[in-house]
């Protein structure tokens, strides 16, 4: 199964040479978000000069899957980069200008007609019905 996952490219790590036929690359991606995560990528064998093109700091879209294994009793899973590009989102944003979006759900709370003084930006806040 496949996944993708789009981010600010944080570290690159050096090749590692795991035994005389097999090679790994690991990097850093810092998602966007209120609780930024940073998530730990592996490339392997052909793969490792995936990363190459790209510089820290840069938005980046990965392709990675899930691979798990079972050692001594203990498991392991490893997000595994097959592919890194640059992200569509990044190339846009400094020739774009940002998008505005209007709400038109007609249960969400907007301003009575004679009535000043209240901004949209209290009433999103009291609308957030979210309990974090």
């Amino acid at each position: 199964m496949s996944y993708e996952l789009e981010g600010i490219l944080h570290k690159v790590y050096e090749t590692e040479s795991k035994s005389a036929t097999f090679q790994t690359r690991e990097f850093v991606v810092k998602t966007d978000g209120q609780y930024p995560q940073f998530i730990k990528f592996q490339c392997t064998q052909d793969r490792v000069g995936i990363i190459d093109g790209q510089n820290e700091g840069d938005m980046i879209k990965v392709y990675f899957d899930l691979r798990g294994r079972e050692w001594n009793e203990k498991y392991f899973t490893n997000l595994n980069a097959w592919r890194v590009e640059k992200a569509a989102a990044a190339a846009e944003a400094p020739n774009a200008a940002p998008a505005v979006s209007s709400i038109s759900d007609p249960s969400f709370p907007t301003e009575e007609p004679g009535k000043t003084g209240s901004s949209n930006a209290q009433k999103v806040e009291e609308f957030d019905d979210l309990p974090f």
